[in-house]
């Protein structure tokens, strides 16, 4: 399964929107974000599904790609693009509920579970925290470069970096191999979303013109 392009996930926090979510929604992908996972843990099976029916819209409208963190069931209810798994979940049972045209993705923290996924079931993973993060500082430690490079060169599937991605911070985290980012505060956060997403892909871009790791 191709990763939506570009390599930007903004996974949702409607507890730290400075709008609607919705809103927000609509302003990243407005600004050029094609991946967008829904991840609010706190809302029951659900008021999940009906805030995922919310915006799978808004992210048609774009041809844009819409994941659910939560449980392939969610996401099989809602039509969404794929379910993320949390650490430990079980990629299987989600590939054999969603079929083959469904993301599946895993969050993974150490290049031990990097190892040990399966490139036929898993599409991608996100790992982190690769830096401090505001929005989960309880996450840790920080991978930092170095360890993010040890979990990438483990990782038989695309790794896609978390936690304190900034511009400034982009171009070394791609250039470590990663496939990607994903960001959550600093979209959720910014006063104008639109521009957060813009500062990230203009970083992206600037990234991608520069020699990768090997």
């Amino acid at each position: 399964m191709t990763l939506p392009e570009p390599p930007l996930l903004v996974v949702t926090d409607r507890a730290q929107a400075q709008r609607p979510l919705a809103d927000v929604v609509q302003t990243a992908l407005a600004a050029g974000c094609r991946w967008i996972s829904l991840r609010e843990k706190d809302l029951s099976a659900p008021d999940q599904l009906a805030l995922a029916k919310r915006l799978l819209p808004i992210a048609r409208q774009f041809g844009a790609r819409l994941t659910v963190h939560s449980d392939a069931e969610t996401a099989r209810a809602c039509n969404a693009d794929g379910v993320h798994l949390p650490a430990g979940g079980d990629p299987r049972a989600a590939r054999a509920l969603l079929g083959p045209d469904k993301l599946v993705g895993l969050s993974i923290h150490t290049a031990r579970e990097a190892n040990a996924i399966d490139p036929a079931v898993v599409d991608y993973v996100i790992a982190g925290p690769a830096y401090p993060s505001n929005s989960k500082p309880g996450y840790g430690p920080a991978l930092e470069l170095a360890g993010l490079q040890s979990l990438i060169g483990a990782a038989t599937v695309p790794v896609i970096a978390i936690g304190g991605i900034e511009p400034a911070t982009v171009a070394d985290v791609f250039l470590s191999g990663a496939a990607g980012i994903a960001v959550m505060g600093s979209v959720m956060r910014a006063a104008d979303a639109g521009a957060a997403v813009t500062a990230l892909l203009r970083a992206l871009d600037e990234a991608r013109d520069q020699p990768r790791a090997r």
